[in-house]
């Protein structure tokens, strides 16, 4: 896909929607760096539908500690991976209370650090809450960028290193939730819907293969 053509697809995408949302529920740094950690092999529905009770009862790094393991994994229990997920967030709560003053870090080697969060995560965090030009790249982004020809690669720091060269700095900071958002409801793993979508006419998918 050429330069121009990608400039074309990430201009609809703003004229559409200029200031794209994450679609996780929070109220605070922490709370969002919670949520993050419990997306991982999940959907979002599925991790607001948890947090709106965990958040109620404990919100902070002081109150996931209080609430313990257990009471944290019975609370998350209907996710997947939860007995890992809550061995992570208690130890990243537990170090964001006592080694960050209870702040979420502001740069990637801390945020790396911490349990539960990988590259993607921070890219995440780093974008929504400190408005650096990061760009996750999820399933859902790896997805629409290779299947439109906007940005193939192998595996997702592939893309990632692709599209932080070929992604204008005026769209870095909201291409993560335009291509997260088209490949969640539009150019979906199994059933895309070519005739709803907004860039059909510039994607470069061979739908006949």
């Amino acid at each position: 896909m050429n330069k121009k053509k990608r400039y074309e697809i990430l201009s609809l995408f703003y004229k559409k929607q200029p200031n794209p949302k994450i679609e996780l529920i929070f109220s605070s740094d922490f709370e969002l760096l919670l949520s993050v950690i419990l997306s991982a092999k999940s959907t979002d529905i599925m991790v607001n539908k948890i947090t709106g009770t965990l958040f109620q009862i404990a919100n902070t790094p002081q109150g996931i500690l209080q609430l313990g393991l257990d009471k944290l994994r019975y609370y998350i229990q209907s996710i997947g991976l939860y007995n890992t997920k809550s061995l992570h967030i208690i130890n990243t709560a537990y170090l964001i209370a006592t080694k960050y003053k209870n702040k979420v870090p502001s740069n990637r080697i801390e945020l790396e650090s911490l349990p539960g969060v990988g590259r993607k995560t921070a890219n995440i965090i780093l974008n929504v809450l400190f408005n650096k030009k990061t760009i996750a790249v999820d399933t859902h982004v790896f997805r629409v960028a290779n299947r439109t020809g906007f940005a193939k690669g192998k595996n997702v720091i592939d893309v990632e290193k692709k599209m932080i060269k070929i992604v204008p700095s005026i769209f870095k900071k909201y291409v993560h939730f335009w291509f997260v958002l088209h490949g969640r409801y539009v150019c979906t793993a199994r059933q895309l819907k070519c005739k709803l979508c907004l860039i059909e006419k510039l994607c470069e998918f061979d739908r006949k293969k």
